[in-house]
């Protein structure tokens, strides 16, 4: 075999395990975040939030607000005296995976949560969610991607901003959320499930 033949190979054989261990999840993940999100953030039932493709720093945002006693809920206690490099890790780790199938199949309620996704409710003021979460629901660095997430853990957080118990993000959240019908909550929450 030539040099420049055994050269390659070696360089390929590096390649593949540097990207086996970069797409493993970090120790933290298997220890505290897996059982309820899994492994790859596809999520472990309808109660808790899909965290494969959220956003980096949105994740971390999240964590540290846990963390430090910003938003409440029982992931406070597992993000109690979580380290900054883990909190990096945590987020880098699941913004980084692949966007798993849709959460739920469409539902008959589908059409009415895309029009008030898209739209709003121009006869009661509410405005459509796509202007900050954006046409497809994939959010920004500030703003949560909502697209294929679990409808029950979006209609609880919807509930969350009504009832002023999320506090640590956009006040703006909490006059949309008011003004939606359970029926308009439960409909956007199963549209934006079904999304990929």
């Amino acid at each position: 075999m030539s040099r420049s033949v055994a050269a390659a190979l070696l360089a390929a054989s590096v390649a593949i395990a540097a990207g086996a261990q970069a797409s493993a999840p970090p120790a933290v993940v298997a220890k505290k975040c897996a059982l309820c999100h899994g492994e790859r953030g596809e999520s472990a039932g309808e109660d808790f939030p899909r965290l494969a493709a959220q956003h980096e720093e949105y994740l971390a945002k999240q964590l540290r607000d846990f963390r430090d006693g910003r938003r409440e809920g029982l992931m406070a206690r597992m993000a109690r005296g979580l380290p900054e490099e883990e909190i990096v890790a945590i987020a880098r780790y699941y913004a980084g995976q692949p966007v798993p199938a849709p959460a739920a199949p469409a539902s008959e309620l589908v059409p009415v949560g895309r029009f008030t996704y898209l739209r709003g409710n121009p006869w009661s003021g509410v405005p459509a969610c796509r202007t900050c979460h954006g046409e497809a629901a994939l959010g920004t660095a500030l703003l949560p991607r909502l697209a294929g997430q679990n409808a029950a853990y979006l209609e609880r957080q919807i509930r969350e901003f009504t009832q002023r118990k999320r506090t640590n993000d956009n006040e703006v959240m909490h006059v949309i959320a008011e003004r939606l019908t359970a029926l308009e909550a439960r409909a956007v929450a199963e549209y934006l499930a079904a999304l990929r």
